[in-house]
């Protein structure tokens, strides 16, 4: 097992950390998430050609094969040997539909897990919003998956699925991917980084439409900055001072917000590019304008971006959304800090749209 630096006795998230290597005895990794170099080699040391792995990659990649018995240029004798091979696809548990175009699927994985993944078109592009854990140990108070507990990591072939299955249903090419589904993606680093490549080099979609959002994890930023990818860095503050993210995000306490900022700062020093701060506006408790001229002191002279995020309610949490006027009033006070600002209003509001919500509902 390898053993992350977080999972020391000391650390504070020792508990949730779990990124691991297959045990001895179990199938190998499925070949959903390998390069063209890594499928040539395989094809190779099964007896077969160098040129039935480009094959390979172009029907997986290119045309969503499910099964090596789908790859009809291969010797019938040939697949029938490898029915035991698994390309490392889901299966449709779910799918649900919102009147805005907006589809919300929960995947079966091969053991039996569920995942929530989202498919969300607009004129000009269909974005994903992918599952890095299955359920979430960050707990966060206002957050469905957090209240529903955390099973496993997910593997790097299990996240590309998430967006080869969007893709296939809608019948046309992902352009965006957001890191925004169920789970932390910074405590399943080595996969996420993983699937961001393949999505990049194998997939064919851009690093910089590729949007990666974290609570926060000590030391995580810093790591992802080492990876030198060109993808959005989304930061969940949710709270303008450390009192009030410590009411809302458990971890807040072993991650001080200064030091979050810190490590922020750092990283648009370290890769050159802003960092974006999500911030949900929750009635009656963060959305006041002393919350925004303090949101603001903390980013002054900070490259980024902070995008507001009117709540979703859950009936496992007590919050509420804020008012429209609340929004209006939040965003002027940010503008007059000079503090780039967006408001973000969730798709497919009412199926379910937390996420956690729809898995909840149809285990």
């Amino acid at each position: 097992m390898a053993v992350s630096p977080l999972s020391s006795p000391d650390s504070p998230f020792a508990d949730i950390v779990v990124e691991h290597s297959p045990a001895a005895g179990i199938a190998p990794a499925p070949l959903l998430g390998k390069s063209l170099e890594e499928l040539t080699d395989w094809v190779q040391a099964q007896g077969q050609p160098s040129y039935r792995g480009k094959q390979l990659y172009q029907w997986i990649y290119q045309q969503g094969a499910r099964s090596l018995q789908e790859i009809t240029v291969f010797p019938k004798a040939w697949r029938q040997a490898m029915e035991h091979v698994d390309l490392g696809r889901s299966t449709l548990h779910h799918r649900v539909v919102a009147s805005d175009g907006t589809v919300k699927y929960l995947l079966r994985l091969a053991d039996g897990q569920i995942i929530e993944t989202v498919g969300i078109p607009s004129a000009k592009r269909l974005t994903v919003c992918v599952s890095s854990q299955v359920g979430c140990p960050m707990a966060c108070d206002f957050c469905a998956t957090g209240k529903g507990g955390f099973v496993r990591n997910l593997a790097t072939h299990e996240i590309v699925d998430q967006v080869l299955t969007v893709q296939e249903d809608f019948g046309q090419r992902v352009s965006n991917i957001v890191f925004m589904g169920m789970g932390e993606p910074l405590l399943n680093v080595a996969n996420t980084v993983a699937a961001i490549r393949c999505l990049n080099g194998d997939v064919g979609i851009g690093q910089r439409a590729i949007t990666l959002s974290t609570v926060g994890v000590p030391g995580r930023i810093r790591a992802l900055a080492a990876e030198q990818l060109q993808v959005t860095l989304a930061v969940s503050l949710h709270a303008s001072n450390q009192a009030q993210r410590l009411q809302l995000i458990p971890s807040a306490g072993a991650y001080p917000l200064e030091v979050l900022l810190d490590e922020c700062r750092e990283y648009v020093q370290l890769t050159g590019r802003r960092v974006t701060f999500e911030y949900i506006l929750l009635a009656g408790l963060n959305d006041q304008p002393a919350n925004a001229a303090e949101l603001a002191q903390h980013l002054r002279g900070f490259q980024s971006h902070v995008n507001l995020i009117p709540y979703n309610p859950i009936d496992e949490a007590d919050y509420q959304r804020p008012s429209e006027a609340s929004i209006r009033n939040f965003v002027a006070e940010l503008e007059d800090r000079r503090i780039a600002v967006t408001v973000r209003y969730s798709r497919g509001l009412e199926e379910n749209a937390a996420c956690g919500q729809l898995r909840a509902s149809q285990r």
